[in-house]
């Protein structure tokens, strides 16, 4: 079984995805905890809903090294082997890319390189406004570089011409948590995870 550490600022909609696919028993791993850098982040409710330790560490006033650091202390307490960024809203540092290298996935709400360094519905707002005919997500291993590490992979959705960014936004969310089950699986069969 994989040890999973999750990391985010926002509501975590992926999160539930993976507890489910853990609760349904369609995924072999735990989520050992669930940090964040926002206090009252839906995240942290979401893992304490399922029992799941949820820690709030503040990034204010601390440089990006010394939040990350603090992070990894928890990570690595709590026997985490693979970490999954959800809605994490801060980059990190290059000490914190290397010390989890090939053992840290992100998300990103587009289909990388295509959109790469955007957030969240700035991501969607580009692709309507470019007249793109499919976006999706992509599931990437985090590197100092933001959003260029390889990528494990990616899903795509069709772009309607009635599509706005809140449904574009819910399209591509509801295949963020699908990708990611796949890529811990992958990562289970495939790769070693020191």
């Amino acid at each position: 079984m994989i040890k999973l550490g999750v990391i985010g600022s926002t509501n975590g909609t992926d999160l539930q995805f993976i507890l489910d696919a853990i609760g349904s028993g369609k995924l072999n791993a735990e989520v050992s905890v669930v940090l964040s850098n926002q206090k009252n982040a839906y995240i942290l409710e979401r893992a304490e809903n399922h029992n799941v330790l949820a820690v709030f560490i503040s990034h204010k006033g601390k440089s990006r090294e010394k939040f990350d650091a603090e992070v990894t202390a928890v990570l690595q307490e709590h026997g985490v082997s693979l970490v999954l960024l959800i809605g994490f809203m801060r980059i990190l540092s290059a000490e914190f890319c290397r010390r989890w290298q090939d053992r840290l996935l992100n998300v990103h709400p587009s289909l990388l390189p295509k959109y790469g360094g955007g957030m969240d519905t700035n991501v969607h707002e580009e692709v309507l406004k470019n007249g793109d005919k499919e976006t999706g997500c992509t599931i990437h291993f985090v590197t100092e570089e933001v959003d260029k590490g390889p990528i494990l992979i990616q899903k795509k959705c069709k772009v309607e011409a009635n599509d706005t960014v809140k449904t574009l936004k819910a399209k591509v969310q509801k295949l963020e948590g699908e990708a990611f089950k796949e890529a811990i699986q992958l990562i289970q069969n495939n790769f070693h995870v020191r």
